[in-house]
């Protein structure tokens, strides 16, 4: 069968659901260590059975197996979680302890801070300093940075450490789970009388090294182009640097489905790849040749991968180029899916937190794609004309990317780039242009006259290559947003396009009747989900920092109450709001600002809401007024005692744009008389559904 030629598919497959279920069930070490001696002990059993019985049942060989990595999967989940490390700083860490960090990257300049990220190497606990292990992000105040802080040094804070939180904002982006994929927990902002520098360093010479060449780039980078549009993707295409792009430029490259190009990633590896083979063709054949040739190649390869920061996109490229090359010096034919699944399986094995990055997931159904379907499709049309037939050629593999890859793009990003044959026709040529064009700016730093020609050239394509994304995003019909699936959809859409591809290539009707099966599933799904979105009633207070930020909500149709920072400026309102108006289907919403000083009602059916921002009028009313929500908005000064005095109500918000040191004091007040107190800040987006 097909499938023999494919071990690493079936193990892959294993392995992801070891990794899956360990993330989802919290499943405990001894659960772990218990299945895997289990499947060890029945793989040992059937090995010892007469060759006939295992003939008879040799399925059930290859069921131990799957199992055996299935419990693979779990355990390097486990153990790759820093929460379950015994020397992970958060088991023995008390607030006010001493920690001993060292600082890992170079500092990144923010607006009112500089960011570095830092292992803890020691915890002072109980008068001795205890090893430890885990990440911290730290952010230093402009005015406090010493020239002293850079890579690999090494500082003292008994600063509390804050866990990272999410902003608990409907459908928002899980930071907190994002970054304990990275073993990073806590976060801890210092002014200058904070921390203590010592006098030893901890650098590592390879990583010294990469961090050398990366500034290098970005110093030659910066001293020749200079517009801040195009010197931020020249920054990301070369090394993946992302901290100078502009944000409305990247929503235009996602928006027209060329966002690819600026996350570094296989194309750019496979271009370096193809460059480097092409030098070595002309090369004669020779005994040295054949064993200098992968290892140039691949040194070469790697040097890159790391200095662009080894993104899975990347990394995924460069594991599979070293797999095809190590198949070319052992004179083996490599299969070109087993292939691309063992690359992701050293990955996984590595980090097993991969199978959640949507790059790494991006990019694996795309080559899949490419891999599956680029030749029937380039085959359907053939042109004499090589012009002709290199833009087919573009076209197809643009559309096959998009095969398996289709899916995903709606669930995460909740839009769909109508223009992505068009846009990627021209930018993947252009990108092609300025990387070759960044290269030799680089390597030919040293000569000021070509550099400065070089300069100009690279930044005039970057120019060209941006003004075109951004002149397609302005289109009206560039992008259809606001598309929204669940996950079980998004397993049914799949389901559908591994049916099709089956009846495409096989023509059993079965195949084609499962697909139409699992379309009639998908639809009926969908038009439950848009029937009860069309009876929702919500009342959503947001949290966003230092801002008021109100969603009422009946039906499809939105009232947004807030202040006039949060409705202008897009990418605030992107973040922490769109998210929640996609999942419940809200496609535009009626804006009115609130005054910043007074109060305020809003009405939704029968649910009374009062925005309080301002004083309470002296005079108390005969009556307690009823409402159901009060919500405490900027530097009100009411005191909760009063508040109880002029209403009844059934809960008080505090929102986001109230000065922290408020909370603890009220907390305690309203708690004293008995009235159920929400922080936002504290406590994520308060959600209060209506009945109609």
């Amino acid at each position: 069968m097909y499938f023999k030629r494919l071990p690493f598919v079936r193990l892959i497959a294993a392995l992801c659901a070891g990794i899956i279920a360990g993330w989802y069930f919290n499943i405990t070490l001894q659960f772990i260590l218990i299945f895997i001696c289990l499947s060890v002990l029945l793989l040992i059993a059937f090995g010892l059975l007469p060759i006939s019985k295992k003939f008879m049942y040799r399925w059930l060989g290859g069921v131990l197996w799957l199992m055996l990595f299935c419990g693979v999967g779990m355990l390097i989940l486990f153990n790759k979680n820093i929460t379950n490390n015994q020397g992970w700083y958060g088991k023995h860490y008390k607030e006010d302890n001493a920690v001993l960090f060292t600082i890992l990257e170079p500092l990144q300049e923010k607006p009112n801070s500089y960011k570095a990220l830092a292992e803890v190497n020691a915890v002072y606990n109980n008068n001795s300093w205890v090893s430890s292990k885990g990440k911290v992000l730290l952010y230093f105040k402009k005015d406090s940075l010493k020239p002293q802080l850079y890579y690999g040094s090494k500082i003292i804070s008994n600063k509390s450490l804050q866990a990272i939180r999410n902003s608990g904002n409907p459908a928002a982006f899980n930071y907190n789970r994002y970054c304990l994929f990275q073993d990073i927990t806590a976060q801890v902002f210092l002014a200058a009388d904070d921390y203590h520098i010592l006098s030893s360093q901890n650098k590592n010479a390879v990583q010294n090294f990469l961090f050398m060449i990366r500034d290098k780039a970005l110093q030659t980078l910066r001293q020749n182009i200079h517009s801040p549009n195009e010197l931020g993707i020249a920054e990301a295409l070369l090394i993946g640097y992302r901290n100078d792009l502009d944000k409305d430029l990247v929503q235009a490259y996602s928006n027209t489905g060329v966002v690819h190009i600026i996350a570094i990633s296989g194309l750019h590896l496979a271009m370096i790849y193809a460059g480097l083979l092409r030098l070595f063709s002309l090369i004669k054949s020779s005994r040295t040749k054949r064993w200098l040739e992968p290892v140039v190649v691949l040194a070469i390869i790697w040097l890159f991968t790391l200095i662009a920061g080894a993104a899975p996109s990347v990394l995924r490229a460069a594991v599979m180029f070293t797999f095809i090359l190590l198949g070319k010096i052992i004179s083996k034919d490599t299969n070109v899916y087993n292939t691309l699944a063992a690359s992701a399986f050293v990955l996984l094995l590595i980090n097993p937190f991969y199978l959640w990055d949507v790059g790494f997931q991006l990019s694996y159904t795309a080559v899949f794609g490419i891999l599956l379907f680029f030749k029937p499709v380039r085959n359907r049309l053939y042109f004499k004309n090589k012009s002709l037939r290199w833009v087919w050629d573009m076209c197809a593999v643009s559309l096959c990317a998009q095969v398996f890859t289709l899916p995903l793009v709606i669930y995460h990003f909740h839009q769909l780039p109508l223009l992505f044959l068009f846009s990627n026709l021209v930018v993947v040529p252009l990108s092609s242009l300025v990387l070759i064009a960044e290269l030799a700016l680089f390597l030919f730093a040293w000569l000021p006259h070509i550099n400065l020609f070089i300069g100009k050239l690279t930044e005039a394509l970057l120019w060209l290559m941006n003004a075109f994304t951004m002149h397609l995003d302005k289109l009206p019909f560039s992008v259809w947003n606001g598309l929204q699936i669940s996950l079980l959809q998004l397993l049914i859409l799949f389901a559908i396009t591994t049916m099709v591809t089956c009846w495409l290539f096989t023509r059993h009707a079965k195949n084609a009747v499962a697909a139409l099966l699992c379309m009639v599933l998908f639809f009926i799904l969908r038009d439950i989900n848009i029937f009860q979105h069309k009876t929702q009633q919500k009342l959503i207070v947001y949290n966003v920092p230092k801002h008021r930020a109100i969603d009422l909500i009946a039906g499809k149709d939105c009232h947004f109450f807030g202040d006039s920072v949060v409705i202008k400026d897009a990418v605030l309102r992107n973040f922490n709001i769109k998210p929640a108006r996609t999942r419940n289907r809200l496609y535009a919403s009626e804006e009115i600002i609130l005054p910043d000083i007074s109060n305020f009602i809003i009405q939704l059916n029968a649910l009374n809401v009062l925005v309080l921002s301002g004083k309470m009028p002296q005079a108390k009313p005969p009556e307690k007024i009823s409402v159901d929500i009060i919500i405490l908005s900027n530097n009100t000064t009411i005191a909760p005692a009063q508040l109880n005095q002029f209403f009844n109500c059934k809960y008080v918000v505090a929102d986001s744009s109230v000065p922290a040191w408020k909370f603890s004091k009220w907390k305690k007040e309203f708690e004293q008389l008995h009235l159920r107190f929400y922080s936002v800040p504290e406590q994520g987006a308060f959600i209060l559904k209506s009945q109609v």
